[in-house]
């Protein structure tokens, strides 16, 4: 199997890139088993955060390494957390603090709506010219009331219509399918196998 570093602590992150990387022979390993440390994320966009990360975890492990980098962006909030989704009621912040600001600032709001954005960026090298890139939306509304158990960070506020489900109410596999990370991953895997010369 072909190790990979995933710049990441989050087990939530961890499992479900895991399970959708094991197909293609990867083993994923968390950068905090390496003793890698969390990198900064300075940058306003999705895309140059991932990239930061994946190329220091890289730096610090000599293999290739992935990262994502992912939030919520409210549309009445001008896509407030957005990068900020991790921290947003306070660098420390929980999952129940985030939610609660969020649903606070959206009290009076009448267009609930948002999306979850999620962008990855994978790296041979500390120094890749050619890193691959991927970023993906996934919309739904934000609602007051936590639903489900099966996710994390905003996803038992994260309503989807067309399923009368909170993302947090889906079945695992079935998030993985269709989730901002699960699209990102999917196309991320599309470019592997074309980079690779391999059977889509």
């Amino acid at each position: 199997m072909q190790k990979l570093v995933l710049a990441s602590n989050n087990a939530g992150k961890v499992k479900e890139i895991q399970a959708l990387l094991a197909p293609l022979n990867f083993e994923v390993i968390p950068q905090g088993t390496l003793g890698i440390p969390v990198a900064e994320e300075p940058h306003h966009t999705f895309v140059e955060n991932a990239l930061a990360k994946a190329r220091h975890a890289s730096s610090a492990s000599g293999l290739p390494a992935l990262a994502d980098d992912s939030g919520i962006c409210a549309h009445a909030l001008d896509n407030r957390p957005g990068v900020y989704s991790a921290r947003y009621a306070g660098e420390h912040a929980n999952d129940a603090a985030n939610n609660q600001k969020l649903i606070f600032e959206l009290s009076n709001q009448s267009d609930r709506s948002a999306h979850y954005v999620c962008a990855l960026a994978l790296v041979n090298s500390a120094d890749d010219p050619k890193p691959l890139i991927v970023e993906t939306s996934w919309y739904g509304v934000v609602i007051n009331e936590a639903r489900g158990s099966n996710g994390f960070g905003y996803d038992p506020h994260f309503f989807l219509p067309e399923l009368n489900q909170t993302a947090a109410e889906l079945d695992p596999s079935q998030k993985n399918l269709i989730s901002h990370r699960g699209q990102a991953l999917c196309e991320l895997i599309s470019q592997l196998k074309i980079r690779n010369s391999l059977p889509c």
